[in-house]
């Protein structure tokens, strides 16, 4: 497998030409749409997303090589810090050192057609990932098989990352683990993409948290039902043992004993 080698010298970072047409490339399939739904919606559960930065979908990145603009639209990407746009539907790209950081991360998920996300050549998005925006993480899942390899840039060429004991990748800048969970969400039974803290906890999408927080409230409210017949029971106990104690000293002095004098 050759590559191209672009030097440094020949990228530069520009704004979009006002006429360039940028790729129309339509989704794949819903299927990734809602893999780029749940991966995203729990950043904005826990708050997790700063004002200053940004996560997309099929979000052109842009880059001029030689002269000639380049723009690829990973499947998924997370900037920690962008400048401010004056309207946000007025961005239609993304340049990386004009605009403010690279990415963080990019992510391409596999379909049955192959997408240039392993080519190193000229205009491939491995190649454009690693050699041009030099993107620290590039992660690379398919849905089909729960296969996820991650990448981590070392001198300008991505090396294949070993997952922790839990299978799962921790993705600087983004400060979270990434790995595979199985399950069903939005109505597909499948594998998907998941992060999780330093401590090990998943987190949560939008109605995973209120089930979560409805489940709590329940269990506290059974908690405090034990509670209240744990008291009712012990307090008919205490009644029982008063009632016999009553009947027993009734006996006693039916027997002409004093129950008070009895030790």
């Amino acid at each position: 497998m050759s590559e191209t080698i672009i030097t440094k010298e020949l990228i530069t970072w520009e704004p979009l030409p006002v006429d360039f047409e940028l790729p129309d490339d339509p989704v794949d399939d819903l299927k990734h749409l809602i893999l780029v739904e749940v991966l995203g919606e729990p950043f904005y559960v826990t708050n997790l997303l700063i004002s200053s930065a940004i996560i997309a979908s099929n979000f052109g990145i842009c880059a001029c090589v030689g002269g000639q603009t380049i723009v690829k639209a990973p499947d998924w990407m997370y900037v920690p810090f962008t400048k401010p746009v004056v309207h946000e539907e007025s961005r239609k790209s993304y340049t990386p050192h004009l605009d403010a950081d690279v990415p963080s991360v990019v992510m391409e998920f596999l379909s049955d057609s192959d997408n240039g996300e392993y080519d190193v050549e000229f205009g491939g998005k491995w190649w454009f990932y690693e050699k041009i925006v030099e993107v620290p993480c590039y992660v690379i899942f398919a849905p089909s098989s729960g296969r996820l390899e991650v990448y981590r840039l070392r001198s300008r060429r991505y090396t294949p990352q070993i997952p922790n004991n839990n299978g799962r990748y921790w993705i600087p800048g983004v400060n979270l683990f990434l790995g595979v969970w199985y399950g069903t969400k939005r109505h597909r039974m499948g594998y998907w993409l998941r992060w999780w803290d330093e401590e090990g906890n998943m987190l949560l999408l939008s109605l995973e948290k209120i089930a979560l927080e409805q489940q709590k409230a329940a269990d506290a409210k059974q908690k405090a039902a034990d509670a209240k017949q744990e008291a009712a029971d012990a307090k008919q106990e205490a009644a029982d043992a008063k009632e016999e104690n009553d009947r027993l000293k009734a006996r006693l002095r039916e027997l002409g004993i004093d129950p008070d004098a009895v030790s």
